[in-house]
C-alpha cells in the first residue's frame, strides 16, 4: 500500500443525470470537469486542491471508460506546459495547482500559453491559499490574470455555482481563444452542499484524434514577429469576445433590492461571508434574502463595464469587497466610474483592512462603518450587532491565554525528521553556528523551537540554491535543507545540479520520507512503494550521483542519531571538495501508520501472535533536566509531578500517544543524556512460550523485589 484510497469519493464521480451529488466543493468541480467533457486533467498537488488529484488518480477505471487522460505533474510548470495540448486541437483541458506559489512555478508557461492562445478549452483551477488557514506567503492571483490577460473566476461558494462555472469556464475559453483561471479559496474548497448532477461526457475530440491528425499554426507560435500580433489580438479581438460572453450568459450576479442609496459589490469567492456579516447587521438572511444591493462578481477579469455602471448609477456610495492587495479592483471601479463622471462615491480599502482575511467579523466592522457614512438609516436603532467570537473574548480565555504558551506547529509524533535535526543540534554544541538554507516542506518546521534551525527559504527544491552565495573560502561550510519532494519538484537541477556545476562547497541534506508527506502522502518518483499506475523506487542516490555528484553518503534509518550527527560531522569536516551530499531516509510515520495499523489491526483479529513497542521513562531515575525533550520536542514527550521529594523539577514521561520510534532513546544515548528510557513490549495473542517467559520474568523481578525490600534499612516503628 501506498497512496490513500479514495474509492468512495470515486463512486461520486459515477452520478449520471438526475442523481444529486452531495460533498464538497473541489469534489463537485472534480465531478464538473467530467461532465464538461475534459479530454486531460494534470496537476500538481497542494492545499487546497489535493482532493482533486487524488480522487482521480484512483479513478482510472471511470476515466478509462471516458477517454481521459490523467497524469501527476513533476511540477506546477509542467502542469501548465501540458495545455499546450489545446493550443493547435480543440481539446478541453484542464489543470490545477496550489497558488500563489504554483502560480509561480508556472509563470513562463503560462505567458507562453496566455499569448499564442488556444483553439480547445483551457481551465486552470488554482487553490487560492490565501488567510488564516494559508501555509505560503500572502499573494494574490489576480496579478497573474491582469499581466498575461488571462480571464478570472471567482465564484460563488455553492456547489451549484462552482459547477456552472466549470462548464461556463471551458466555453468562454474557447469563445475567446484564451485560457481561463477558476480561482476557489480555502472555504470554496472544503463548503459542503449539493447539486443535481449531470452524465459525464466523452471528449468530442479526442487526443488520440489529435496525434493522428497533427496540426500546426505558426501565428500561435510566441516568436516574433507573431509574439507583436498576439498583444493586438488580446485587444482587439479576445478581449471584447470575453466581456460579450460574460454579459450574454449574465455569469456576474445581482441581488438583492433592484434600487438604493448604496450598494455593496464583493468577489464572488466572498460573498458567503459578505452575506452572513449582513444578517448580523440585521440586513440579510440566511436564504440570501437582502436588503442591500448586491453585485457579484463571480467574474474577477474582465470587469463589465456596463454591469459595473448600471449598478453604481444612482446610488450615493458603493461599498467595494476585494480580499488582499493591491486593490486592483478598487482603483479599476474608480477609474471606470469617473471616466463616465458618474460621482458615487467609491469605499473599500477606506473602512475594510488593505490586508489579511476577510472573516465575518472584519467583514461586519466594515459593513458598519460604511453604512453609518452613508446609509445609518439602514441600521436603525436597534441594538449592536453581536459579537461572533465570544469564546476570544471571554475574560477567562484571556486569563488562561497568558499563561499557557503557544504551542508552535511541529513535525508529527514518531516523524523521522526529528531524529535528522536533533543531530544537527548536537554538530552545532562541537563545531559552533551554520548558515542553514531550508525549504518547503516538512522538515521547514525545524525553524520553529525546539531546534530553531533555518535562516532562509526561497521556494520548493531551492533549499541548496540559496545557499549559493556562500560558496567562498571559509572555515565553515553551509548546510542546506531539501526535502525528497522539492528533489524531484525543481531541486535536481536547480539546487543539486547547480552546486555540482559550481563546485559548491556546501553540505546538503536530503530528507526521503518515501512520499510528498507535506501535501497529503502522494507517491513521488523515489517513492518505495510499488505503485501500479507510474514509476516509483528511482534512487535519490543514484540521481545526484548521474547528476555529477560525487561525495554522496546514504543513511537509510534516519533514528539512528548518533550515526545521523557522524555523518554530519564528517560532511563539514572532510578535506573534499565540491558538494557534500547526505541522502537522509526513513518512511514518513503517519503515512506509515496509516499504512500499518490495517495490518496489525487485521493480524490482531486474525490470531497472529503481534509485538507492539512502546517506550518510556523511570521516573525514579529521570533527573528531570528535560534535556530529552529541547533535543527531541516530540509532541508524546511530556511531564508530570514526581513523588520524589528531593526533586523540585518535573520529571519527563511518554503519554499513549508514542508510536515507538524510539527517537528519544536514541537521542539520550546520542546525547550521553541519562539512562532513564527504557522500552516495552506489548504481546498480542502470546504464544504458550510467551506466557510461560513472562511468568518466568515475573517470579524473577518478585524475588529481586522482594530481597531488596528486605535488605533496606528502616526507620523507628517501621513494620517489616
Amino acid at each position: 500500500m501506498a497512496e490513500r484510497s479514495f474509492a468512495r469519493e470515486v463512486e461520486d464521480l459515477k452520478l449520471g443525470a438526475g442523481e444529486v451529488f452531495r460533498g464538497e466543493g473541489i469534489l463537485a468541480i472534480t465531478k464538473a470537469l467530467l461532465q464538461s467533457g475534459v479530454s486531460y486533467v494534470a496537476g500538481y498537488q497542494g492545499s487546497p486542491i489535493s482532493h482533486l488529484m487524488d480522487v482521480l488518480a484512483d479513478a482510472k477505471d471511470v476515466l478509462a471508460d471516458l477517454g481521459v487522460h490523467f497524469e501527476t505533474s513533476a511540477s506546477e510548470a509542467t502542469a501548465a506546459a501540458t495545455l499546450s495540448a489545446s493550443v493547435m486541437y480543440p481539446l478541453r483541458g484542464a489543470v490545477t495547482w496550489k497558488s500563489t506559489a504554483g502560480t509561480n512555478v508556472a509563470a513562463d508557461a503560462l505567458s507562453n500559453l496566455s499569448s499564442g492562445g488556444v483553439t480547445g478549452g483551457a481551465l486552470i483551477v488554482i487553490g487560492e491559499d490565501y488567510g488564516e488557514g494559508s501555509s505560503i506567503m500572502q499573494e494574490r492571483s489576480h496579478a497573474y490574470a491582469l499581466k498575461s490577460q488571462i480571464w478570472l473566476l471567482d465564484p460563488r461558494p455553492n456547489l451549484p455555482t462552482l459547477v456552472r462555472m466549470v462548464e461556463e469556464g471551458f466555453e468562454l475559453s474557447e469563445a475567446s481563444n484564451t485560457p481561463v483561471m477558476l480561482e476557489v479559496r480555502i472555504r470554496t474548497c472544503h463548503v459542503h452542499g449539493q447539486f443535481v448532477c449531470k452524465d459525464n461526457r466523452k471528449p468530442s475530440y479526442t487526443l488520440r484524434q489529435a496525434l493522428e491528425n497533427p496540426a500546426r499554426d505558426v501565428s500561435r507560435i510566441v516568436l516574433p514577429p507573431a509574439s507583436f500580433v498576439h498583444e493586438k489580438e488580446k485587444l482587439e479581438r479576445r478581449m471584447p469576445a470575453a466581456i460579450e460572453f460574460v454579459k450574454s450568459r449574465k455569469l456576474n450576479e445581482i441581488m438583492g433590492p433592484v434600487e438604493g442609496d448604496v450598494g455593496v459589490i464583493t468577489l464572488g469567492g466572498l460573498y458567503n461571508t459578505t452575506l452572513r456579516a449582513l444578517e448580523y447587521l440585521g440586513l440579510a438572511d440566511a436564504y440570501g434574502e437582502t436588503r442591500v444591493p448586491l453585485y457579484v462578481l463571480n467574474v474577477a477579469y474582465p470587469l463589465i463595464e456596463e454591469e459595473l455602471i448600471a449598478f453604481c448609477q444612482g446610488k450615493k456610495a458603493v461599498l467595494m469587497i476585494e480580499e488582499g492587495a493591491p486593490d486592483y479592483i478598487e482603483r479599476d471601479l474608480n477609474t471606470i466610474l469617473r471616466r463616465r463622471d458618474i460621482s458615487t462615491r467609491v469605499c473599500g480599502k477606506d473602512v475594510l483592512p488593505m490586508g489579511g482575511e476577510y472573516t465575518t467579523p472584519v467583514m461586519i466592522k466594515g459593513l458598519d462603518e460604511f453604512l453609518k457614512l452613508h446609509a445609518r438609516e439602514l441600521l436603525g436603532n436597534g441594538p449592536p450587532p453581536p459579537d461572533p467570537g465570544p469564546v476570544l473574548s471571554d475574560l477567562r480565555v484571556k486569563a488562561l491565554a497568558e499563561v499557557v504558551p503557544p504551542r508552535p506547529p511541529g513535525f508529527c509524533i514518531g516523524c523521522p525528521e526529528r531524529p535528522i535535526f536533533a543531530a544537527m543540534k548536537l554538530v552545532e554544541q562541537e563545531l559552533g553556528l551554520h548558515h542553514v538554507s531550508a525549504d518547503i516542506g516538512c522538515h521547514l518546521f525545524s525553524i520553529l523551537p525546539p531546534f530553531n534551525i533555518g535562516a532562509t527559504t526561497m521556494g520548493y527544491g531551492l533549499g541548496p540554491a540559496s545557499a549559493s552565495a556562500f560558496n567562498v573560502p571559509s572555515n565553515k561550510r553551509s548546510i542546506s535543507v531539501l526535502g525528497d519532494g522539492g528533489f524531484w519538484h525543481n531541486g535536481l537541477a536547480s539546487s543539486i545540479g547547480n552546486a555540482v556545476f559550481n563546485k559548491h562547497d556546501g553540505v546538503t541534506l536530503i530528507v526521503d520520507n518515501f512520499y510528498s508527506a507535506a501535501t497529503g502522502g502522494q507517491d513521488i518518483p523515489s517513492s518505495r512503494a510499488l505503485n501500479p499506475r507510474r514509476k516509483t523506487n528511482n534512487s535519490i542516490v543514484d540521481a545526484v550521483k548521474g547528476i555529477g555528484a560525487r561525495w554522496v553518503r546514504q543513511i537509510d534509518r534516519t533514528y539512528d542519531v548518533a550515526r545521523m550527527r557522524d555523518t554530519l560531522r564528517e560532511a563539514l569536516t572532510t578535506k573534499s571538495e565540491g558538494p557534500k551530499i547526505i541522502v537522509a531516509s526513513s518512511e514518513c510515520m503517519l503515512n506509515k501508520q496509516r499504512r500499518v495499523k490495517p495490518l496489525i489491526a487485521k493480524a490482531i483479529k486474525g490470531g497472529e501472535r503481534v509485538v507492539k513497542e512502546k517506550f518510556g521513562v523511570d521516573g525514579d531515575i529521570c533527573s528531570g533536566d528535560h534535556a530529552c525533550i529541547r533535543l527531541s520536542g516530540c509532541p508524546s514527550l511530556t511531564v508530570q509531578h514526581s513523588e520524589d521529594p528531593l526533586k523540585d523539577d518535573p520529571i519527563a514521561a511518554i503519554d499513549e500517544n508514542c508510536v515507538g520510534c524510539g527517537n528519544c532513546g536514541e537521542v539520550a544515548e546520542a546525547a550521553a543524556l541519562c539512562p532513564s528510557f527504557y522500552r516495552a513490549e506489548t504481546i498480542h495473542n502470546p504464544t504458550a512460550f510467551d506466557r510461560g517467559l513472562h511468568r518466568l520474568r515475573a517470579a524473577v523481578i518478585l524475588w529481586l523485589e522482594t530481597r531488596r525490600m528486605r535488605g533496606r534499612a528502616r526507620l523507628a516503628g517501621e513494620q517489616a
